[in-house]
């Protein structure tokens, strides 16, 4: 059963979009919102990933390589400005994205090997990625204008 690499992959990928929202809020403190935001929305990606931990156990999760090498490619650390800000928004989007079609993924296999326990886990942390990256998409159309056609 392949299920155990994607719990995987999705574990490891909330736990490195935790971090990054993290580091990003940290970055940007001077926009209250995102500072504010962020933190919420790192402790809601923590929280998704311990609520992984136990099918991760129970279907014998390996360690893949594939959010690592997200993590390090879409996100070796912040940047400062407007234009930074959207950059790094961009980022987080994109990291969002890879956790959001994990859910999908990993709810599929969970019809699959009819795992209740699974859906319910995936059905409410599911839709709290998707808040997250509409959130995201929405701060970075308002973030756009400002750092790309306003001069500094």
């Amino acid at each position: 059963m392949h299920l155990a690499h994607y719990l995987g992959l999705l574990h490891k990928a909330q736990a490195r979009l935790g971090d990054a929202f993290t580091e990003v809020g940290e970055a940007h403190r001077e926009e209250p919102d995102v500072f504010h935001i962020c933190e919420k929305l790192a402790a809601q990606c923590r929280q998704h990933a311990e609520k992984l931990e136990p099918f991760a156990r129970r279907y014998a999760e390996e360690a893949p390589k594939e959010p690592d090498r997200l993590h390090s490619e879409l996100f070796s650390g912040t940047r400062t400005g407007p234009i930074g800000l959207l950059r790094d928004l961009q980022d987080l989007y994109l990291m969002a994205a890879e956790c959001d079609i994990c859910w999908t993924v990993v709810g599929q296999a969970a019809y699959g090997a009819r795992d209740e326990d699974l859906l319910a886990v995936v059905k409410s942390c599911e839709q709290e990625t998707a808040v997250q990256l509409k959130w995201l998409r929405t701060r970075m159309k308002q973030a756009a204008p400002q750092a790309l056609v306003v001069a500094d």
